[in-house]
């Protein structure tokens, strides 16, 4: 089991614009631009993902998208099932029909019970994250990142010594 795109990119999205409402709607242009997703796919996602409820949609000059509900409250699970990724690692689909109806009617597999609790664990996997959780390590990573770059731009240049007492440069 894999996770496509579709899900992929709703995910990204759904971080960006968590981090970026603080300032009022975003629009999918700037989603776009920032996340380097196609603007025609973003369209679709977020169609989808305001007929779920997890976004609302504000028309008009400064319009644009911002979550419906708090961000701890919305899951992964709920952002992957909102754009119909499917979560399945059956070979069936679910359908216990693994075998082609030449075996013994469509029967399911030896593995079928394996790949059905796999995908109950990682929905309750993909549940128990919440899309604040994300925002949050996006922030410590930026947050980091520029403690990083702060120590680095404060540091004497590589090779340079330290002046002696009354010494002049």
């Amino acid at each position: 089991m894999r996770l496509t795109t579709k899900g992929r990119f709703a995910v990204t999205a759904m971080i960006d614009l968590a981090l970026h409402e603080g300032k009022g709607p975003v629009t999918l242009a700037a989603i776009s631009q920032r996340q380097e997703i196609s603007l025609s796919y973003l369209e679709q996602l977020f169609g989808k993902l305001r007929r779920h409820q997890i976004v609302e949609s504000v028309r008009g000059p400064g319009g644009g998208y911002s979550l419906a509900r708090r961000a701890e409250k919305v899951s992964v699970a709920d952002i992957i099932i909102a754009v119909d990724e499917p979560i399945d690692a059956t070979q069936c689909g679910g359908k216990e029909n693994c075998h082609s109806a030449t075996h013994e009617g469509g029967a399911r597999c030896m593995t079928h019970d394996l790949w059905t609790t796999l995908n109950a664990k990682m929905v309750d996997f993909l549940d128990s994250v919440s899309l604040q959780e994300l925002v949050d390590q996006q922030l410590q990573k930026q947050a980091q990142a520029n403690v990083v770059q702060l120590h680095r731009s404060a540091a004497p240049a590589a090779g340079a010594l330290p002046l002696a007492a009354g010494e002049h440069s």
